[in-house]
């Protein structure tokens, strides 16, 4: 029977193969930034993965988002992620939260690592305490809105980004509660100007794709680590 981690096994060996096999990986958000970061995970030989996310399938998610295409639309986007991992690997184990979370939330769960593709304050730093609470490590998207060019996005320490105005608001949040340093994916590009009407941001596939990918790498690079 044909391995469908095959090339990856390859590239990695099979003692960090069975490392992800065994690893837990939760993700916070299953949007245009997480849906990225899942695919990866899945594809990649992650034996469990862990979804949060609140929120259902809408037109305007297309242009941006893995999971939303036209026979998605009003789907939960846990239930429609589940099915995509699902059909990438059935022996993927799959545990979904529907949920939004917030400082109030109880988990009963210690993944091995966790991913932030959340773009809520306040949740984010419901998430930052949890993690810091409960020792795990996690990686945090800061903003892709308002960006245009991938080769601009890195991974560095919260304290050290710049050029972000999400990543600002959360610089000032951690340094007030004393939450520590940590790593995040962020962009160094200057923000574009704010065109719309609403209060909602644009943003490309290329740059939110992009940083689901980064995390997904340094979730995968952390987790095999020797």
């Amino acid at each position: 029977m044909s391995d469908r981690l095959t090339r990856i096994r390859t590239l990695l060996g099979d003692e960090k193969i069975a490392k992800l096999q065994k690893s837990t990986v939760m993700v916070f958000g299953c949007g245009a930034v997480g849906s990225f970061a899942i695919e990866s995970l899945a594809r990649s030989g992650v034996g469990n993965i862990i979804l949060l996310d609140f929120d259902v399938v809408e037109e305007s998610n297309i242009n941006r988002q893995l999971f939303a295409v036209e026979s998605t639309l009003k789907h939960k986007k846990t239930d429609i992620a589940r099915e995509r991992i699902a059909d990438i690997n059935p022996d993927i184990n799959v545990t979904v939260f529907d949920m939004f979370f917030d400082d109030n939330c109880a988990l009963p769960i210690h993944p091995d690592f966790v991913i932030d593709a959340i773009d809520t304050v306040d949740s984010k730093i419901a998430i930052y305490r949890w993690c810091k609470q409960n020792k795990i490590p996690f990686i945090s998207s800061m903003g892709a809105a308002r960006k245009t060019d991938p080769t601009k996005i890195k991974i560095d320490k919260i304290s050290r980004t710049f050029a972000c105005p999400l990543a600002a608001t959360i610089r000032k949040k951690v340094r007030a509660e004393h939450i520590g340093d940590f790593p995040v994916v962020f962009s160094t590009e200057t923000p574009t100007p704010h065109k719309s009407p609403t209060k909602n941001f644009g943003s490309i596939i290329t740059v939110t794709g992009t940083f689901g990918l980064f995390m997904a790498n340094h979730a995968i690079k952390y987790l095999t680590r020797t």
